[in-house]
């Protein structure tokens, strides 16, 4: 479920009407000239204990009607927060809260190490183990949008808080992504983006994962960002198009994403590329599961841009590349392998090619012993077509060709 009480999308448009009218119990921020926003303060004490409050109760609810917890796994508090039209709450209390020292906790963090985004702006400021927010991080919009960043992460970490008094179970918030060169304000400052990790893990402790919605084509090196510091990728929000069904291969199989949701999947139809991409991951879903995290599984997405990969699973090194024959070459590619053995693999996708060469003491060769084209059904493999010569590339390389997602297991063996 998504909560939404104080904010969504920067903006506090879900609060009802009687928080609305009374802007001194429940203040809004100020932007810079003095402009009130539509964007609840951070630094409002009723706003958010009425939330926490509001929030409690609904999580005691879903204890009550899901004891068992087979409805609701996981709940979203909020929806990607922070100030849109500035890159901080401009207000008294904002200001004279700028004014003060960056919370111990959070310089202990940066003493600790920090992710690069971060320690670099601390670095360059001077490393200071103590300070206000701009003797810590500067002067201008970044240090604007930490100081944001603790705010909001302070706040959701108080409703998350008595949410789980209730009922704990897992809950994230979202982050609003930045286009390239957008500065604080022009995405909402302070959102829980890659950048802010620390902070946001520092001030929040309640949450248990921080998720990117990625619209942007960038999308592996997003993934990577958000899958660092123990954080778990989960994307909820993302492309409902062909290219969302290409990537949700590579988040699941490259970062062992926990959950990956275009926007919108509830309108999807029968047949389309989302639709059959999820079907067939479903179908590898439990090998995928007893693979993650344990090295044995690898996603990719392959263009004109990137048109190899390369990893080493289960004694080999795979040399993945967009498909080629007789003069054709798919122009994109995506897939997800599982090492189910020693030179054993499963592995679904389309438009890309695996030639196999040995990485462990032995015969100096590979070749391709069995590639078996199949499906699943509730749980058990059936086999389809055996597949060798052209389909093999004379028996060289595992084939996924462009026609379609398929699923095939593939068996090498080593000679010479």
């Amino acid at each position: 479920f998504l909560w939404l009480a104080s904010w969504k999308n920067g903006m506090s448009s879900y609060m009802p009407l009687w928080m609305k009218r009374d802007e001194e119990r429940f203040p809004r921020v100020r932007l810079t000239g003095g402009a009130t926003a539509e964007i609840l303060s951070t630094f409002g004490e009723a706003s958010g204990k009425a939330d926490a409050r509001a929030f409690a109760s609904l999580m005691r609810h879903l204890r009550e009607i899901d004891e068992e917890h087979r409805t609701v796994v996981m709940m979203q508090v909020e929806n990607e927060v922070g100030v849109v039209g500035d890159s901080r709450d401009r207000s008294a209390a904002a200001d004279a809260a700028f004014a003060q020292s960056v919370p111990p906790e959070l310089v202990a963090r940066l003493k600790e190490g920090a992710l690069p985004e971060l320690d670099s702006l601390w670095k360059h400021s001077g490393a200071r183990g103590s300070g206000t927010w701009e003797e810590v991080f500067g002067v201008g919009p970044r240090a604007d949008e930490a100081f944001m960043a603790w705010h909001y992460a302070r706040y959701i970490d108080r409703v998350a808080a008595a949410g789980k008094a209730e009922y704990p179970i897992p809950m994230y918030t979202n982050a609003w992504l930045s286009e390239p060169d957008a500065v604080p304000g022009d995405y909402p400052s302070g959102t829980p983006a890659a950048h802010l990790l620390d902070v946001w893990q520092v001030g929040a402790p309640h949450l248990d994962l921080f998720a990117p919605d990625i619209y942007a084509p960038d999308f592996t090196e997003r993934c990577r960002l958000f899958h660092r510091r123990g954080n778990p990728l989960f994307i909820p929000e993302m492309n409902l198009s062909e290219v969302g069904a290409r990537q949700v291969f590579y988040a699941v199989g490259a970062h062992d994403a926990v959950g990956v949701s275009p926007f919108g999947i509830d309108r999807i139809e029968t047949g389309s590329p989302v639709a059959t991409s999820y079907e067939t991951l479903a179908q590898i879903a439990p090998a995928i599961l007893e693979g993650q995290g344990l090295g044995r599984t690898f996603g990719f997405l392959l263009d004109a841009s990137h048109p190899q990969v390369e990893t080493v699973m289960a004694g080999y090194r795979l040399e993945i590349s967009l498909d080629s024959i007789f003069g054709y070459t798919a122009t994109e590619g995506n897939g997800i392998l599982v090492a189910t053995g020693e030179g054993e693999y499963l592995g679904a996708g389309s438009g890309f090619r695996i030639r196999f060469v040995p990485a462990t003491p032995g015969p100096p060769l590979a070749g391709i012993g069995t590639v078996e084209e199949g499906t699943f059904v509730d749980g058990s493999w059936i086999p389809g077509r055996r597949l060798n010569g052209d389909e093999t590339d004379r028996g060289w390389r595992w084939r996924f060709n462009s026609a379609g997602q398929s699923i095939s297991r593939c068996v090498v063996y080593r000679y010479g």
